[in-house]
């Protein structure tokens, strides 16, 4: 059988296969680190620089061994890439017939029931959703997979995509009448008989939660389980550790059990009066907020009198819709998922108004239209530390950004993985000569009005310098708009603001400007990937701590004091760091990149703190003047002119 090793080597399959390939010393040792913690079934943490090429590099080992593998992606568009794209490379390669198969969420997969409650009942639905509707309905007619990807002419947020897929709450289960021919149970089949299966981080940790119910199980057992993009994963498996109960969530409920009145149940009119009540409840609580979205303590909410007599009126209307269900009982299966849906419910309302619970956060948070209560696990460790232990297998965690002051020691304490194997490989990249950069002299401090006019004036000089080409990344909202309101006026280049379109759509637009400027916040710091002459600055408005008016933040500072650590040492400076991290790995993606990266922030060069950022970001030329970094960014555009 062929070695890890002789597969990467200057005769070997990689390079018999894929033309140009060439060995890459760091890719090998990380590849060869995998197989032996596959063997040994050890946890092993890499931080694997831009260009190390990760994907290759822990795809082989687990295509070589004869173990069954998951592999985790941020994204479903990473998810996709791997699967479509690289996975196919290699199996080639390697003239490997292992099954593989791509799993997605439930709300990715068609769900024939709640097709055929809707399709029957088009005055529950407008205009707009009802041609969506009738899309659905031809499309199901010749799927095989289910998928509603599949289905390019519906836009990702298409308002009928909820009334046509299922929730872990609204699934019949094994009670449906279509359960055998329930796609979403024909790809779960298809991946328990698979060796490879590519996930997203979002189902992986949705599944571990429901794992812990004694049901659900999406994902099969396996022997190594692969996370890419690994520092996404303290924050989504927080998330799906903690419960939260939305009036959203809430609301469907009462449409459903309105949508069962009038179809199946109609001489219980008491079900549309119960439902409407509690529909009412819920939209009078979100009025008691400000219009605009925002976050808040929840325990600090309910001590006013006008939340907390609201909250009680929708746990009695509640309380009034289960009883009116009860009665019902055992006519229709869509109505006793309901009711335990109702039962949950309650249980859980009065959870998240226990204010005395020790170790989580209690907190809301509003969107135009809802409110989403959260109850949050201030640490995942224990939990985590519990699901890798039993039963043995290998584990690997890997990223471009992991590290902090030279250590894992922050990711690891976060994830409760005690004693791993690490592994710190240098991106190949030639940064000393691919890139400067630049933290400019005289700048006011950050919170200081006068930023924006100092932002607008330097981001002029570098567009100019560059042609265009550059992404500008806010660590806010408000900062994006202000600079977005003034900037148009002062170049000829096109101006691409985040929120104008979809992500995906302005990309495309920017790359086929060839002198675009993209405004951007979270969505652009990560996960995108621009090469070559299209993209030759960066600028970032300053360092990205996170909020502290976020109650999740405030109540984890609050829990590390009482530990006796120093919160902004232990959990802001780490977390602002790989953030910049992030964002500074937009610049430079390939061997022939060269760029600018400009961070406003004087704060890198007259606090302590500074040090520690600036010695986790890659080892550019640095300077303090602004004239260095636009001679550099003139010198990059007349080479790029001179070989177009």
């Amino acid at each position: 059988m062929t070695s890890v090793k002789q597969t990467f080597a200057p005769d070997g399959a990689l390079a018999k296969a894929i033309d140009g390939f060439s060995p890459r010393q760091a890719q090998l040792d990380m590849a060869l680190a995998i197989e032996a913690s596959i063997k040994q079934k050890q946890a092993l943490v890499v931080e694997a620089g831009t260009g190390t090429g990760k994907t290759f590099a822990y795809l082989i080992p687990a295509l070589l061994s004869n173990k069954k593998a998951i592999i985790s992606t941020g994204t479903k568009n990473l998810q996709e890439q791997l699967f479509h794209r690289d996975l196919p490379i290699i199996k080639k390669a390697l003239g490997s017939n292992k099954r593989t198969v791509l799993l997605k969420g439930r709300s990715n997969y068609l769900c024939l029931h709640r097709l055929r409650q809707h399709s029957g009942n088009s005055t529950l639905v407008d205009k707009n959703v009802l041609g969506q509707l009738t899309q659905v309905r031809q499309w199901a007619s010749s799927t095989k997979s289910g998928d509603m990807g599949e289905l390019k002419s519906l836009p990702e947020d298409a308002r009928v995509l909820p009334l046509v897929t299922s929730t872990v709450d609204n699934c019949l289960g094994k009670d449906c009448p279509d359960y055998e021919d329930c796609y979403l149970v024909k790809a779960r089949r298809q991946a328990l008989d698979a060796e490879v299966v590519v996930v997203n981080h979002h189902l992986f940790f949705a599944d571990m939660a429901l794992k812990n119910t004694g049901f659900g199980e999406l994902i099969p057992e396996s022997d190594l389980v692969v996370f890419d993009e690994a520092h996404q994963i303290p924050d989504i498996a927080t998330e799906y550790f903690g419960e939260n109960l939305s009036s959203r969530q809430l609301r469907e409920l009462c449409e459903e059990v309105e949508l069962i009145y009038r179809t199946a149940l109609k001489d219980a009119g008491q079900l549309s009066k119960a439902a409407d009540k509690l529909k009412m409840q819920l939209a009078d609580l979100r009025l008691l907020y400000p219009d605009t979205p925002q976050k808040g303590n929840w325990v600090e909410s309910l001590a006013e009198e006008t939340i907390r007599a609201q909250v009680e009126r929708i746990s009695d209307s509640l309380e009034f819709l289960y009883e009116v269900i009860k009665t019902h009982l055992g006519r229709d299966k869509d109505l006793d998922n309901c009711f335990e849906r109702c039962s949950q419910a309650r249980t859980l309302l009065d959870k998240l108004c226990d204010v005395q619970k020790k170790g989580v956060s209690l907190w809301y948070e509003t969107t135009p239209r809802h409110i989403v209560l959260h109850l949050t696990p201030l640490s995942i460790a224990k939990r985590f530390a519990e699901f890798m232990a039993e039963p043995p297998r290998s584990w690997v965690f890997t990223s471009a950004t992991l590290m902090v002051d030279d250590g894992f020691e922050h990711f690891t304490r976060q994830m409760g993985i005690d004693e791993p194997q690490t592994l710190a490989l240098d991106s190949p990249f030639d940064y000393d000569s691919q890139a400067m950069l630049c933290v400019p002299r005289f700048l006011p401090e950050p919170s200081d009005w006068a930023m924006r006019e100092h932002l607008v004036n330097i981001a002029q000089r570098l567009i100019e310098a560059s042609g265009g080409r550059c992404f500008l990344l806010f660590t806010s909202h408000a900062m994006l708009n202000d600079i977005a309101k003034v900037l148009p006026d002062k170049i000829d280049n096109p101006v691409l603001v985040q929120g104008s379109m979809s992500k995906r759509a302005l990309l495309d637009e920017y790359l086929s400007s060839k002198n675009g400027v993209l405004l951007g916040t979270g969505a652009f710091w990560e996960g995108v990937d621009v090469r070559g002459q299209d993209l030759t600055c960066v600028l970032i408005d300053k360092l990205p701590f996170a909020s502290p008016d976020d109650p999740l933040l405030q109540a984890r500072i609050e829990d590390c004091r009482k530990s006796g650590a120093n919160p902004f040492a232990r959990l802001q400076i780490p977390r602002a760091v790989i953030t910049l991290k992030q964002g500074a790995g937009r610049l430079i993606r390939d061997n022939s990149d060269k760029g600018v990266l400009v961070i406003c922030d004087n704060r890198l060069v007259t606090r302590d703190y500074g040090k520690t950022f600036l010695g986790s970001l890659p080892p550019m030329r640095r300077t303090r003047t602004l004239d260095d970094a636009v001679q550099f960014l003139e010198q990059i555009t007349q080479e790029d002119s001179q070989t177009s």
